[in-house]
């Protein structure tokens, strides 16, 4: 299991982190909001734990993110601010569960596995073509074995190309179900975005451009001449 904790104390950051690798449960320590979201485009987390009130974007601006992304990753917020008012907001912005200050190491362990144990319900399938591995739970992508780094927008990409199994999905349709409905028609975004993809998944390119039509992920069966740059 995977965690990651975002506090501005490093003694209590590091007590966590340290309390929770006893219980064998990785985690990632983030000191301000910032690094929080540059981690969470990077990494795929069991759960969130959050303190709300924090340097850059506040513990509340980083659950509002995880829930736009569709990640499904559940959120704790772990907060001094105990009132019921300050718990009805927490919950409003995304919180699954909710701890105040000071509190237990072992009661912020059992609510860490049962909110990674209630996400484990609902795990969407991996999906394999080409020699691609993609895993919508834990967000993580591999090429014949070997994990590839990869953002979440090239991970949505991807996962869209992936799911087409070899067939051609146009550059529109990727805008709509990578995107949303605001992006703007005449964004390059996609072209940018299947270009670094491709250089993360390395050569032999695992992207085809189809000219004029769109992309699809190369097959097992095709040369290495017919995965076009786009």
């Amino acid at each position: 299991m995977r965690v990651l904790i975002l506090e501005d104390e490093p003694m209590l950051a590091e007590a966590v982190r340290d309390g929770l690798r006893l219980e064998a449960i990785a985690s990632d320590v983030a000191g301000d909001g910032d690094t929080a979201l540059e981690l969470l485009a990077l990494n795929v987390y069991d759960v969130a734990v959050l303190d709300r009130d924090v340097p850059g974007p506040s513990g509340d601006a980083v659950a509002a993110a995880v829930v736009a992304s569709g990640s499904g990753t559940p959120i704790l917020m772990l907060t001094a601010a105990d009132r019921l008012d300050d718990k009805e907001s927490g919950f409003a912005v995304g919180a699954d569960d909710y701890l105040t200050k000071p509190f237990d190491l072992r009661e912020l362990v059992l609510r860490i596995r049962a909110l990674a144990r209630r996400r484990g319900h609902h795990r969407p399938p991996v999906l394999e073509f080409g020699g691609l591995r993609i895993d919508p739970f834990r967000r993580e992508v591999h090429r014949d074995g070997r994990f590839v780094a990869v953002t979440r927008k090239q991970f949505a990409v991807l996962e869209v190309l992936v799911a087409a199994a070899g067939g051609v999905v146009s550059a529109e349709e990727l805008l709509e179900r990578a995107w949303d409905e605001n992006a703007d028609p005449f964004t390059n975004a996609v072209r940018i975005t299947v270009s670094t993809l491709r250089k993360r998944l390395g050569e032999p390119w695992a992207i085809a451009t189809v000219p004029g039509v769109g992309y699809r992920v190369a097959g097992d069966t095709d040369t290495d001449t017919a995965v076009l740059p786009s």
